[in-house]
């Protein structure tokens, strides 16, 4: 049996080797710490060595791209560069002015001078366009002008919806041609209005079928009816006929200009109470170049860079301006040498009498002819014909 004291002694022994051990764990602890900043400094070390070492590289591409060789620093964009190389900065939108990708792409459209007295020429086709196709359809129509743009002739033929008409017309004093597109819509609007459709419905279009002949029939006098008002509207500024050549479905048979070359669109918009649709006008620049310079004034009758006024005064004072006439006796050739041979006291003898007509000029042309004598003391030229001139052959 064990006493007390000899347990007192006993716990005391295993208190004392706890203690040892956890003493033992803490220095390996504090090792293991210490073994950890040692490395943590050795990981800094090494990453400031590479830090210099892509410092120096940075540094020998920046010389060796000053020097004009080696190779591009990659560069990343930000957001505002993005949209000034796309065209979509605001700063330039503002000013009306396009950048980028956004200008080059605009550099394609077409940009030409305008015509003032063209507008006052379709206002003046709308208003009789109006009143010709109330007299036509019977009905109450009434027909805007929607706008007037420039486009090229290839870009307009591939931007028709189709199905359509487009109806080929001849200025003839012009000699050249235009096209009139009538959309699916005003094409059964129009058939239905002659015909007698109801009034309140629309005009029921039917898919998948060519035109009939009824329907090109009635669209082909319409277009007559426009191109009698289209000759009216441009009377007052160059008299012009334009004649119905052919009625096509297809955009490639009505092809009258090249694909690159210039054309004024105009596009119309016909309405008949709860029906109607659109009617579009082409020009090429080219059929309009004969009535250019009447289409580039501001208004009816404008001259450009003339004034009557000084036009009058300049004429009034022309007749006021002295000339000078030499009266021409007789003309004679002789060659050169005959003429170096002429002295002081040598005779020349014309063939002229008292009798012999006698011709006044101004300068190098003959004005007119008659006969010398004596007025007074004065010689005098007795005027009995004007001088016609011959034409030169």
């Amino acid at each position: 049996m064990t006493s007390p004291a000899d347990d007192d002694v006993d716990q005391d022994a295993m208190a004392a080797e706890w203690e040892a051990a956890a003493g033992g764990e803490e220095a390996e602890a504090e090792a293991e710490a210490g073994d950890g900043d040692e490395q943590d400094d050795l990981a800094a070390e090494w990453e400031s060595m590479v830090g210099d070492g892509d410092e120096e590289e940075l540094g020998a591409d920046a010389e060796a791209d000053a020097a004009g060789g080696g190779r591009e620093s990659t560069r990343v964009l930000n957001q505002e560069e993005i949209d000034s190389l796309l065209g979509f900065d605001e700063e330039h939108e503002e000013g009306g002015e396009k950048s980028g990708i956004q200008a080059i792409l605009s550099s394609a459209l077409v940009s030409y001078e305008r015509l003032p007295m063209l507008e006052v020429v379709f206002d003046r086709l709308v208003r009789l366009m109006s009143t010709s196709l109330r007299n036509f359809t019977s009905d109450n129509v009434e027909v805007s002008l929607d706008n007037i743009a420039s486009i090229r002739f290839g870009d307009y033929l591939n931007s028709i919806p189709l199905p359509a008409m487009l109806s080929v017309f001849k200025a003839e004093e012009w000699d050249n041609f235009g096209l009139i597109t009538v959309d699916s819509s005003l094409i059964y609007s129009i058939v239905d209005v002659l015909l007698g459709g109801r009034r309140g419905t629309a005009a029921m279009r039917i898919e998948g079928r060519p035109y009939t002949t009824i329907e090109r029939s009635l669209v082909e006098r319409m277009v007559h009816v426009m191109l009698g008002d289209l000759s009216a509207a441009f009377e007052p500024l160059s008299p012009v006929t334009f004649r119905f050549d052919r009625l096509e479905t297809n955009p490639r048979f009505a092809t009258i200009s090249r694909p690159s070359n210039a054309a004024i669109v105009t596009r119309l918009r016909i309405d008949m109470e709860d029906r109607g649709g659109r009617l579009e006008l082409l020009l090429p620049y080219a059929t309009l170049e004969p009535v250019r310079e009447l289409l580039l004034q501001m208004f009816m009758g404008e001259k450009f860079g003339r004034d009557s006024i000084w036009e009058t005064h300049l004429a009034q004072e022309l007749w006021l301006t002295d000339v000078d006439l030499e009266a021409v006796v007789d003309q004679q050739t002789m060659r050169l040498s005959d003429v170096f041979d002429l002295k002081i006291g040598s005779r020349i003898m014309f063939a002229a009498t008292p009798e012999s007509s006698v011709s006044l000029t101004c300068g190098d042309v003959a004005m007119y002819s008659g006969r010398m004598g004596r007025k007074g003391n004065q010689i005098a030229i007795k005027i009995e014909g004007k001088i016609e001139k011959k034409p030169r052959t």
